[in-house]
């Protein structure tokens, strides 16, 4: 069942549940982050489909149009970093830290400077923009850098309170953010802190037999494939690791102890993301049956997000499947 501390939004699993794109809720974050006033916006070109218009009309003294210059936004982003203001950065994830990522890398990530990364239309749920716009190697590519921080929002109001968390932690961090408006599953007194791993659903009619761990708007899928799997008696817990690195090691080693199976859930390749961290810690701690359910080492292509969702079979029966699989495997 839902966890009831977290005070999850009670329609999670109606067919008329709210739904809102990430990219929202992180221009509604930059808006309460501005109050503080060393925080600057950069744009690539890209006002409106990043949320950063909002910023930019509300504080236009602290609003950088660079223009279709990503590596150039980087750069500049880096040097206000380090003198003392907090810079946000903004484009398609396809181009930052898609076409940049040599700038993120030496002058944000190696000079530790205060850039945060805003990745946007991430995922093949951007649709039919296809294979080049559709940003599914990211989350590899930014967790491998010393000092960079990453962290994927479950929906428009996580991704408000991470852009806000974001501004008040020094240094490097990458905000994964999708175009598409996706469920929301949590609410203004869900709490949120950065680095802190969730369970929004543990079974209590059957004993969990397997730990599903998700990040971004994915989460949903997995929570209705728990509801689907309590139905077949088999007990599940839903973690939501928003915050891919660091990983809140303690609470993910808790929950495989207890389930002794693991299956994570991303909107992203396998190789090198979520389902690559959560491997990485459990074969240096507790080695145990694992699927990934994500892109399975190919690139995008053109479609509506819910044929691509269901092409790379990510939905939640996909889910379903991987878990009957890897119980099996303990």
């Amino acid at each position: 069942m839902l966890n009831e501390s977290l005070h999850l939004n009670p329609k999670i699993f109606s067919k008329h549940v709210d739904e809102a794109p990430t990219r929202d809720g992180y221009g509604k974050g930059l808006l309460e982050a501005g109050r503080d006033e060393n925080v600057v916006v950069l744009s690539g070109d890209l006002e409106e489909s990043t949320r950063c218009h909002w910023f930019a009309k509300v504080y236009p003294e602290r609003f950088i149009e660079v223009g279709v210059a990503e590596q150039n936004m980087a750069a500049i982003a880096a040097g206000l970093g380090v003198s003392g203001k907090i810079s946000f950065i903004n484009s398609y994830a396809a181009f930052s830290p898609g076409r940049n990522w040599e700038q993120i890398r030496t002058l944000c990530a190696y000079n530790d400077s205060n850039v945060k990364i805003a990745g946007h239309h991430a995922g093949v749920s951007t649709g039919p923009d296809g294979a080049t716009h559709q940003a599914i190697e990211d989350i590899a590519t930014m967790r491998a850098m010393p000092n960079m921080k990453v962290v994927y929002p479950c929906d428009a109001i996580e991704a408000q309170k991470a852009t806000v968390a974001a501004a008040k932690i020094w240094g490097p961090i990458y905000i994964r953010l999708q175009r598409e408006a996706t469920p929301i599953l949590t609410t203004i007194d869900t709490p949120f802190t950065f680095g802190k791993a969730q369970a929004l659903w543990v079974s209590k009619k059957n004993k969990p037999e397997v730990l599903i761990i998700g990040a971004g708007p994915l989460v949903h899928h997995a929570l209705l494939a728990a509801y689907e799997l309590d139905k077949e008696k088999i007990g599940s817990v839903v973690l939501n690791s928003a915050t891919i690195k660091p990983l809140d090691e303690k609470e993910i080693l808790l929950w495989a102890k207890k389930t002794g199976a693991v299956v994570t859930v991303e909107e992203h390749t396998v190789m090198g993301g979520l389902g690559g961290a959560i491997a990485e810690l459990l074969v240096g701690h507790y080695p145990i049956p694992m699927e990934m359910v994500g892109i399975q080492d190919v690139f995008g292509q053109s479609g509506t997000p819910r044929e691509l969702l269901e092409h790379y079979q990510l939905m939640p029966k996909d889910i379903i499947t991987a878990a009957r699989r890897v119980i099996k495997r303990k």
